[in-house]
């Protein structure tokens, strides 16, 4: 009964502009099947997309039932045009195009609604988020939409202002996560926010060669820093490996996933059942009602 909690199918964890041309002009049935077959095989039974432009989440979807997985989408995440998110979703210039994006989710079968408020890690500037944050007060506007629409949010975000203002503003799951603090980690123990750190983007680089060690290993310690606090306050936290992404396979990234817990944490009973509580939160919550 193992659950991805963050998860990009049409991706293939090794080459994303080969995984696009997959599916640009279809989403490709067999790079789908192959993909849930992993994870079959893994054990995993709930799989949560982060959506993409090309439908293959949409499919899933469809086909999950027959691995025995409960596969719950966004179908594409929302972006503000100009802010990093193209690469899965659909972007919007004003809130009522934001509102339109929403219902397009919901009339093309969206559990949930996805939402980009930052951009990725700067590897080449450490402690720097790519790009410029979605100002607060229109991130608040979004989760604010998405909620009366009856969806919850999961909101991709990175940095101390993105991460602080998505808490502030009551997204239900925070994804990533990266270069927060210790009064972030005191900001998400008291709200009802889910944290999905997605450890293994960062670790399954070490020693692949894309970036010097030297450049991941200070990320990955303040992430082990962050994670034991949030252990300690007891912030709701669920594993998910942001399967497909560059050395991030589907099935066993979430095994990897759980793995990095257990390095950092321990394998302690407490350690397990904290994570599956987490995990049940995503589950609970980020279904159509």
């Amino acid at each position: 009964m193992l659950g991805e909690c963050h998860a990009h199918i049409f991706m293939n964890g090794t080459d994303y502009r080969k995984a696009v041309q997959t599916h640009k002009v279809q989403a490709n049935e067999a790079s789908v099947r192959s993909a849930l077959e992993a994870y079959r095989k893994a054990g995993v039974t709930y799989v949560r997309e982060g959506g993409d432009p090309y439908g293959a989440s949409l499919l899933a979807g469809r086909l999950a039932s027959e691995y025995g997985i409960e596969y719950r989408s966004p179908v594409f995440a929302i972006h503000k045009n100009g802010h990093y998110g193209k690469i899965v979703g659909r972007g919007f210039d004003t809130l009522k195009e934001y509102h339109q994006r929403v219902l397009e989710a919901a009339s093309e079968g969206a559990d949930f609604i996805k939402i980009m408020t930052t951009g990725l890690l700067d590897f080449n500037d450490d402690g720097k988020v790519t790009g410029t944050p979605v100002d607060e007060a229109e991130v608040r506007e979004m989760v604010h939409i998405a909620h009366e629409e009856g969806f919850a949010v999961m909101s991709h975000t990175n940095g101390i202002y993105g991460t602080r203002a998505a808490i502030e503003v009551g997204v239900d799951s925070l994804e990533h996560g990266n270069y927060m603090d210790a009064e972030t980690i005191a900001m998400l123990a008291d709200s009802n926010t889910v944290w999905v750190p997605t450890l293994v983007t960062v670790r399954n680089l070490v020693g692949c060669g894309r970036y010097e060690d030297s450049v991941l290993n200070p990320i990955i310690h303040q992430a082990e820093v962050l994670v034991r606090l949030a252990y300690q306050k007891k912030v709701k936290v669920a594993p998910g490996s942001d399967a497909g992404a560059y050395m991030v396979p589907h099935g066993k990234g979430i095994l990897q996933e759980w793995e990095a817990f257990r390095q950092i944490l321990g394998d302690s009973g407490e350690v397990k059942e904290w994570l599956k509580t987490g995990e049940k939160e995503i589950r609970d919550r980020f279904k159509r009602k």
